[in-house]
């Protein structure tokens, strides 16, 4: 049985990216790696592809973090702050589950985003439902899908 993990889309099966890793024992997240070149302008938002969808269990998400690295040294965050991935979002009918990575240049000057660099870190969390919770609808649709 498969617990939680990582996979290309089929777009970049065959694209020579590594499948996120964990580079100590003690690193809670896995590096994910930017599958294109990426300008990002001043005052920019730019959704950073990275050919992955990732499966879990149906209480977990996967959260996305922006490298500490890269947003210190060029002035880079998450849009949202913190990316959520549902479970759901994997293989649901509308969509084959692509990670996009919204990253919001706060600098200057244009910060290019280069193949294969380490942008994001994934960490896989467990949550709690609230009592009474009934919802049962499933998710049909990419990036801002729920709630439509």
């Amino acid at each position: 049985m498969r617990n939680r993990g990582f996979e290309f889309i089929a777009a970049y099966k065959d694209s020579g990216l590594p499948l996120p890793e964990r580079k100590t024992a003690a690193s809670a997240g896995y590096d994910i790696v930017a599958a294109a070149d990426v300008l990002l302008a001043p005052a920019e938002v730019a959704l950073v592809p990275t050919g992955l969808k990732a499966y879990m269990q149906p209480d977990e998400y996967l959260g996305i973090h922006i490298r500490s690295g890269l947003a210190v040294k060029h002035a880079l965050s998450l849009v949202n702050g913190q990316g959520i991935i549902d479970a759901d979002y994997y293989d649901n009918p509308g969509n084959e589950g692509h990670i996009l990575i919204a990253i919001f240049n706060h600098g200057g000057e244009t910060v290019k985003i280069v193949r294969g660099e380490r942008i994001a870190q994934g960490i896989f969390y467990k949550y709690l439902r609230a009592d009474g919770d009934t919802a049962t609808a499933g998710r049909e649709g990419g990036l801002g899908s729920t709630g439509k």
